[in-house]
């Protein structure tokens, strides 16, 4: 089972449209963050679409076409991109009900509800302490 990257891509993503903002551009195209992300366009567009739903960019048609960020990288934290791009909580149950005769079936549930839980809290707390303009300073300095 691979790791899901979405939130590394949304991340790379609004840092991306954050340095283009910085240096004078005034949007950013999917191409131009996909060649950055290295990875198709439509990746890009599609995350980005999640991202405008959520409020945190905006999408200009037409001449001109491309992304800004609809606030500040240092208002923007990762909490809410994840969010955003995040569909499911970080880990879940069984798909379907345990053996209920089994006593581990029985109390699996009980047993992993709050150990999820609180690792959920504590990954939505990190991500609250990092906003996009901390990956972008920290990615543009990194060796």
């Amino acid at each position: 089972m691979g790791a899901n990257s979405r939130l590394t891509i949304a991340a790379h993503a609004l840092a991306w449209i954050g340095l283009n903002e910085r240096m004078g551009g005034e949007v950013a195209t999917s191409e131009q963050i996909a060649n950055s992300v290295n990875t198709n366009p439509v990746v890009i567009r599609r995350l980005l679409g999640d991202l405008r739903e959520a409020g945190l960019v905006e999408s200009r048609r037409g001449a001109g076409a491309g992304w800004r960020l609809r606030r500040a990288p240092e208002s923007i934290s990762l909490a809410e991109v994840y969010e955003a791009v995040e569909e499911a909580p970080l880990f879940a149950m069984h798909s379907a009900t345990p053996n209920q005769n089994c006593p581990v079936g029985h109390g699996i549930g009980t047993a992993l509800g709050p150990v999820y839980d609180g690792a959920e809290q504590a990954l939505r707390a990190q991500l609250a302490r990092t906003s996009v303009a901390d990956v972008l300073r920290d990615s543009v300095a990194a060796p």
